[in-house]
């Protein structure tokens, strides 16, 4: 049997390799390094698979944030809403730009921020809510957009691990993860859905204005070289990448359904374990599974972790502390108990290999050894 990884990059790329090495060669080729022909193209290829009316190409994920609040012209104070529960660069940016994050709990099925408690959150300082589309499915879209309507709040979709997801609403239409509010972003990191071989994101938006300004925000704030109008950053992404992520959209459909079936198996081979609770799939999303996450009951997770891993299984806890518990973003406000949710899932979630390439010998190797040692 083959090494099982949480992600094997390699057997993706050896699968492509040709198309991959022709496109990276053609961009050595023509030295359009930064801001090439090879960048617009995939941004146009990118609005076309989404959707959308405009993709910015950035640096990365965080990036991509940071420049989508940027273009809102929040003021140092204003609050924004987003789950306690994800990666730390949600709030980060919004800490960075002297905002304040007002984190919230999430729900025990999907693990997506609780609308509930985005309604308990929102005070008259509240003017953005960066809903977190975790593990590969959207938040519950149709709430929080009603919610930001009602009390004039934008909303940015932090979509960075859900490429491809959809979001079927009660009236029938479905838009592409990313797509529903004001603005999404996404991250190109290496191990996501669509993936580049380096750093790499972008932001979406079918707002004019909106995306006028972020494509000047990301180019130092300017929309005429050397005059700068507004305060900007540098933030882009390379040819090489752009001709990386070309390719790969082109096989990202097929890679979501790999990853579904991937999980379909899971979810049999776990079915009778009393001990496990598989993924929640929200009728309402498509889930691309960028994760496989376990919720385990009257397990020792670390334990557990000790024991697949001596026998060549890797697994991996997203997230073990909850964004209010975390050293750099204590608040008075906030203690121990205060989103018992969060808190719990921190406790008992645990995260199996998931990606394109996983094989029938080894997701049955994976189920067998789990189901063995937690009967």
């Amino acid at each position: 049997m083959k090494k099982i990884q949480m992600v094997d990059l390699k057997t993706q790329y050896e699968a492509i390799k040709t198309d991959i090495d022709s496109a990276i060669q053609e961009v050595i080729d023509s030295t359009a390094f930064i801001k090439g022909p090879k960048v617009a193209e995939f941004q146009e290829n990118l609005q076309n698979f989404l959707g959308v009316k405009h993709v910015i190409p950035v640096g990365n994920g965080t990036e991509a944030i940071q420049i989508a609040l940027m273009a809102l012209g929040l003021k140092p104070g204003d609050e924004v809403i987003t789950p306690t529960f994800t990666f730390i660069a949600t709030a980060e940016v919004v800490a960075l730009l002297g905002l304040k994050p007002i984190v919230v709990d999430v729900e025990w099925d999907t693990m997506n921020i609780s609308v509930e408690s985005i309604k308990k959150a929102i005070t008259p300082r509240t003017k953005a809510i960066v809903p977190v589309h975790l593990f590969g499915q959207c938040a519950n879209m149709e709430e929080i957009m009603k919610i930001a309507k009602e009390h004039n709040l934008y909303v940015v979709e932090d979509a960075c691990q859900s490429i491809n997801s959809t979001y079927t609403f009660s009236d029938g239409r479905t838009i592409q993860s990313g797509c529903i509010g004001d603005i999404g972003c996404t991250s190109f990191f290496p191990s996501k859905n669509l993936g580049c071989y380096g750093d790499g994101g972008a932001i979406f938006t079918n707002n004019d204005d909106l995306a006028q300004k972020m494509q000047q925000i990301a180019n130092h704030g300017m929309k005429i070289r050397y005059h700068h109008d507004l305060v900007g950053v540098n933030s882009r992404l390379d040819s090489i990448q752009a001709a990386i992520l070309n390719e790969k959209l082109k096989h990202l459909e097929q890679y979501t359904t790999n990853r579904q079936l991937a999980a379909k198996k899971y979810d049999e081979a776990f079915a009778d374990n009393k001990h496990i609770i598989t993924p929640y799939n929200d009728p309402k999303t498509k889930h691309v599974y960028h994760q496989y996450t376990i919720k385990l009951v009257d397990i020792d997770r670390d334990h557990l972790r000790e024991q697949l891993a001596e026998k060549g299984i890797p697994a991996m806890i997203y997230y073990p502390i909850p964004l209010h518990l975390q050293k750099a973003y204590q608040d008075p406000r906030y203690k121990q108990g205060d989103f018992p949710t969060a808190e719990k899932l921190a406790q008992c979630v645990l995260s199996l290999p998931m990606h394109t390439e996983l094989d029938q010998e080894q997701i049955n190797y994976i189920t067998a050894s789990i189901n063995e040692l937690t009967k």
